[in-house]
């Protein structure tokens, strides 16, 4: 017997008791569609994440600095990281240091006191995108530039509410009082949320971060953010700045002292999501593992069953001739073609519903997270189709030896006899 007549026996098999052999796939089914829309899910958050990173850059290196001592004596100075990034200008494209100012803007007798002030350098801005380092937009005016930082001119760029809530629109020109002193608006930035609310995203200002230092009364920064020429020189980047920090920050004893600083870039991070996120995955895959398990050992016992009722049937084709590799492969073939059905079935199934539940979920994560121009793609991938197909199929070749090696071992006698 070849294989497309075992492959014809299996069908017909199959279609003479199709609720059982449906119930039989049932496992197959649910651990096979399980399996989908995890990777499915999987797939879309981490599309997410990296369409995040692109938007941001990749680029970016943030050096974290609590100082020594009190933490207002000590620490490295603005000046001190410019001149380290002017002195490698093939790894290092820009710095901008983060100083925060406090809360709270006023125009004309309205006090607003939610709003974030946070003071910054002109590399925050990227003119050849248009945005900040952030991904935030520049919608009018301009950014804040070199003059601005060095002269500590009193000028601010403002975020959607500031512009549309607190000065009524057309924020160009206009001024809001920052710690008492004018600040006149130079730029306004693109709405990211969905809803201007106070103390939102939107409600933020930027300022040179000199005065910002001023306005926390604070001499030192604890947050600079550098980007580097390319992705490929980050983590040579990176690994340069930790050694100049490492030179820096020393105790009395000459030792370095590392909770005194810390430098991370956005690639470190991308990876560390991933890595968190491929562990989840693999525990979830595991746990739908089982339902592919409990399929196999149903596909174990009817075959026993199967096996059991077809002993008169075996019995005859040892007496015609067939030898034990016949009867072992007809029943393995059989056990396969059940579970390739059941993969087949499983697959359909869990395309439609990692399709729905990426549409609805998605659809709730981008709006919840108030993410502008990122999308969530569940769509199941050609690999994880081809992987879910072939264990599906390798579950049923597994579990149907056993019932196909008991029926080849028959004895043709007993067989015939059986009743």
């Amino acid at each position: 017997m070849n294989f497309t007549q075992a492959f014809k026996l299996a069908v017909t098999s199959l279609r003479t008791s199709k609720m059982r052999a449906l119930l039989t796939m049932l496992g197959i089914i649910i651990g096979v569609g399980a399996v989908i829309v995890i990777i499915s899910l999987g797939n879309g958050l981490t599309g997410m994440v990296e369409q995040q990173v692109e938007k941001v850059g990749v680029t970016q290196i943030y050096a974290y600095t609590w100082g020594m001592g009190d933490g207002s004596t000590g620490n490295i100075t603005p000046d001190e990281m410019y001149a380290f990034t002017d002195s490698h200008p093939e790894l290092f494209d820009g710095i901008t240091p983060w100083v925060t100012g406090g809360q709270g803007v006023r125009s004309g007798s309205e006090e607003y006191k939610k709003t974030n002030i946070y003071g910054v350098s002109e590399a925050m801005y990227r003119p050849q995108t248009g945005t900040t380092l952030d991904g935030d937009r520049l919608e009018k005016g301009r950014y804040l530039q070199y003059v601005d930082i060095a002269t500590r001119n009193s000028v601010c760029v403002v975020g959607a509410y500031v512009e549309q809530v607190i000065l009524g629109g057309d924020a160009i020109g206009r001024t809001i009082a920052i710690g008492g002193v004018p600040y006149t608006v130079v730029g306004v930035l693109a709405q990211e949320n969905d809803t201007l609310t106070e103390g939102g995203g939107d409600d933020q200002v930027f300022i040179p971060y000199p005065n910002a230092m001023s306005l926390s009364g604070t001499g030192y920064v604890s947050l600079y953010q550098l980007t580097a020429t390319s992705r490929d020189a980050v983590a040579e980047a990176q690994a340069l700045l930790l050694a100049f920090l490492q030179d820096f920050y020393h105790d009395e004893a000459g030792e370095q002292v590392y909770n005194w600083y810390y430098a991370q870039s956005m690639l470190d991070q991308v990876n560390q999501i991933n890595a968190l996120m491929g562990i989840a995955m693999a525990v979830l895959v595991a746990i739908a593992g089982i339902s592919l398990l409990v399929g196999g050992i149903g596909i174990m016992n009817i075959m026993l069953v199967s096996v059991t009722e077809r002993t008169r049937e075996i019995g005859i084709r040892k007496s015609l001739g067939a030898k034990q590799r016949d009867i072992r492969r007809q029943f393995i073939i059989e056990a396969g073609t059940t579970s390739a059905i059941g993969g087949l079935l499983g697959i359909a199934f869990g395309c439609l519903l990692a399709v729905g539940i990426g549409t609805i979920f998605g659809g709730m994560l981008v709006q919840s997270m108030g993410a502008s121009g990122i999308t969530f793609n569940a769509t199941p991938t050609l690999g994880a189709i081809l992987v879910s197909f072939g264990v599906s199929v390798g579950i049923g070749v597994l579990f149907g030896y056993l019932p196909a090696n008991k029926a080849a071992r028959l004895n043709p006698i007993d067989a015939l006899r059986y009743d």
